[in-house]
């Protein structure tokens, strides 16, 4: 693996020349912007001098980049540059122009006081796309309102349902704006696209609460239709069972069982035959309703058995089935290294894991790994704009970089 400083020698990606200009924060915008990093597109984050409030989240000991921001900056460009200036402003001006994609994470209100709303940026650059992600839809009542998150979990109705119903329980990972980010890398992906058979850039939107809603959907159509009410089950699954959480001597497996031959397999499993015949668990829809029933067998055919213990007979009859992990425990899984990459960090030696895109693929393509320094890149891409080094002095010396 090259070292974090250089980019990895083979095929160009498959947006090899193409400039997104990145002013995301946290997760779903900055991600976004990776994804599109990952497959060969120039980022140049933009932030302010004195850094972003996302750099340390989720601190590992080493100053100016915590755990978030280096998973979601991958591969990405750094300047610094305050654009609530005349001077940054300017310089951002000329960025835009010479830039393909825009990716802003921001309410409407606050995109157009900035002056970076879709007709703005198209007295800069008539071809850009932009790509915003907000809590809420641009063109609906709460435009201008801001969220996070946990805003998508808990207006979904995915929050109430999560738990054991004593109260609504968020999501230890932030399932609604990850899957944000990736939908709207897509989007922009398509949008070039088509840009380039018609010539004209567009505007993308995304948002949290479109995101919460369309993984949430299946179940609101359940609720409109009023074919079912769900409520909280804690680790049950409603469409299938058994499929739940089972202590074992030594921790906890996960075994789920989906259709009627995996379900026949698991009752010899266990010797239950007679169960294969009940009308309760006919279907997977019967069986995620009785479910309650089926656990209550699968705990006590776990109870007293280590976890090796489990997984093997589980393998046996071709049930899958899987240990519950400690992230610690998950660092020494067998086959870990299928997916992800371990790089050193530049000045702190650090060692640290990176999922690796590059692995699910049959080529390489060009990318810098790590994240990077606060403005590491300011001088390359300011000289890029023509700005001399007399001028980018003043810059410093003014605060502006």
């Amino acid at each position: 693996m090259s070292s974090p400083e250089t980019s990895q020698s083979g095929e160009q990606g498959t947006l090899s020349g193409i400039r997104v200009l990145d002013l995301g924060r946290y997760i779903a915008a900055p991600l976004c912007a990776a994804m599109l990093a990952d497959e060969g597109a120039e980022v140049i984050r933009v932030e302010p001098p004195d850094g972003a409030g996302d750099r340390e989240v989720m601190p590992i000991g080493v100053e100016g980049r915590g755990g978030l921001y280096l998973q979601m900056n991958r591969g990405k460009k750094s300047i610094t540059l305050d654009i609530g200036t005349v001077r940054g402003r300017s310089i951002l001006n000329q960025l835009i122009a010479k830039s393909d994609v825009l990716v802003v994470n921001l309410p409407f209100k606050a995109l157009k006081s900035l002056g970076l709303d879709y007709d703005a940026l198209k007295k800069i650059n008539e071809n850009i796309i932009l790509t915003t992600i907000s809590a809420f839809s641009y063109s609906g009542v709460n435009r201008d309102r801001v969220g996070f998150d946990g805003t998508g979990q808990a207006l979904s109705g995915g929050m109430y349902l999560t738990g054991s119903g004593d109260k609504p329980m968020r999501s230890a990972v932030s399932y609604v704006d990850y899957a944000t980010g990736i939908s709207a890398a897509y989007s922009t992906i398509s949008a070039l696209f088509k840009r380039y058979r018609s010539g004209k850039g567009q505007h993308v939107k995304a948002s949290l609460m479109e995101t919460a809603l369309t993984m949430m959907n299946p179940i609101l159509m359940e609720e409109a239709t009023g074919t079912r009410k769900r409520s909280p089950m804690a680790n049950r699954s409603p469409i299938a069972g058994p499929s739940d959480l089972f202590k074992v001597k030594d921790g906890w497996v996960m075994v789920q069982v989906i259709g009627n031959s995996m379900f026949s397999r698991w009752c010899n499993l266990t010797g239950h035959h007679s169960l294969i015949g009940d009308r309760r668990f006919k279907t997977d829809a019967d069986r995620g309703e009785n479910g309650d029933v089926l656990s209550e067998v699968m705990a006590a055919w776990c109870c007293g058995k280590t976890t090796e213990e489990c997984l093997a007979e589980l393998e046996k009859y071709r049930i899958p089935g899987c240990p519950v992990l400690q992230p610690s425990e998950t660092l020494q899984m067998e086959g870990i290294g299928d997916y992800v990459t371990y790089t050193t960090l530049e000045h702190s030696g650090e060692k640290i894991p990176f999922t690796d895109r590059d692995k699910s693929k049959d080529g390489n393509i060009k990318r810098i790994d790590v994240a990077p320094l606060l403005g590491i890149n300011t001088q390359e891409i300011l000289e890029d704009l023509g700005i001399g080094k007399v001028d980018i002095k003043s810059l410093k010396a003014d605060g502006i970089i």
